[in-house]
């Protein structure tokens, strides 16, 4: 005979409770408490909500066409991640470091592996522009020693808005893209074009959500880097432009203030702009 007084029948008050006993005691121990803490703010947020029917399905149907424009390459649920916070949130959660040591943002989905290392100084830009920029700085520790064989992975948007990888056969293979190594002075310059704001993909779901909430899809100029050595933590970034109209609502939340950097005007070199950056490495545990 069933024992029913022992058996959780599921109801609105005690819906946690049904589903998250039906979790095994075998289970990873990690899986199960991500698990028993996502259906409770899942379930205490659709309560709070009050979620209908019809949300229900719409939610249901815009998860669908998500899953459906990804392919290898457009990831719209990363993009998802990314126009909610959850993206930054979990970088910040997993790179904490000291104050002073230079503070990581998002990857964003146009880095590419096998870049060309060049010689300190050179330019990374392959198909010319008119904004052409002098980035240089140094990179050390948090005692302000410098940092000799770093790694300097760095890669940003044609003056049109566009990353190599989205206009192949338009732009040159590896444009705006290259790796330097510090030598025992662990100063970095290179030579490139300054960069300029671009809306993330907004054709497909994602971008549809944007506009009901009255967002653009809009992010800061900046460049990417990624800066590491032996013996510290990798530091993935990117320096923004200071005085970009969209530095205070980027699409992605992927602005720090330490981030922003001031674009010097030359009227004595070979470039329009200098932009000058220190990069200081937290060492690792």
């Amino acid at each position: 005979m069933i024992e029913h007084a022992k058996i959780d029948y599921f109801t609105e008050e005690g819906s946690v409770d049904a589903v998250n006993a039906r979790i095994s005691g075998d289970t990873n121990g990690r899986l199960a408490d991500v698990m028993r803490s996502l259906v409770t703010h899942l379930h205490a947020f659709i309560k709070d909500v009050e979620v209908t029917q019809e949300e229900w399905a719409t939610a249901i149907d815009f998860l669908t066409r998500t899953g459906q424009i990804c392919d290898d390459n457009r990831q719209e649920y990363i993009l998802l991640s990314d126009v909610l916070g959850v993206s930054m949130l979990v970088d910040a959660i997993n790179n904490r470091r000291p104050t002073g040591a230079t503070e990581n943002t998002v990857l964003g989905p146009f880095h590419v592996d096998g870049a060309p290392e060049y010689q300190m100084g050179a330019s990374i830009t392959q198909a010319g522009g008119r904004e052409t920029c002098l980035f240089e700085g140094n990179v050390k520790d948090l005692d302000g020693n410098p940092v000799e064989g770093a790694k300097i992975d760095v890669w940003c948007d044609s003056e049109d808005g566009f990353y190599d990888v989205q206009q192949p056969g338009v732009q040159p293979r590896h444009n705006n893209r290259g790796v330097f190594t510090t030598g025992p002075d662990g100063r970095y310059w290179f030579r490139g074009i300054k960069p300029v704001s671009y809306p993330i993909p907004d054709d497909g779901p994602v971008g549809q959500l944007l506009t009901k909430l009255g967002r653009h899809p809009y992010r800061p100029a900046h460049m990417h880097f990624i800066v590491g050595a032996p013996g510290y933590d990798t530091v993935v970034t990117h320096t923004f432009v200071d005085g970009d109209p969209y530095l205070t609502s980027d699409a992605v939340f992927g602005v720090k203030r330490s981030l922003i950097v001031r674009y010097e005007p030359v009227t004595d070199g070979n470039t329009k702009w200098r932009a000058e950056y220190d990069f200081v490495l937290h060492r690792s545990e």
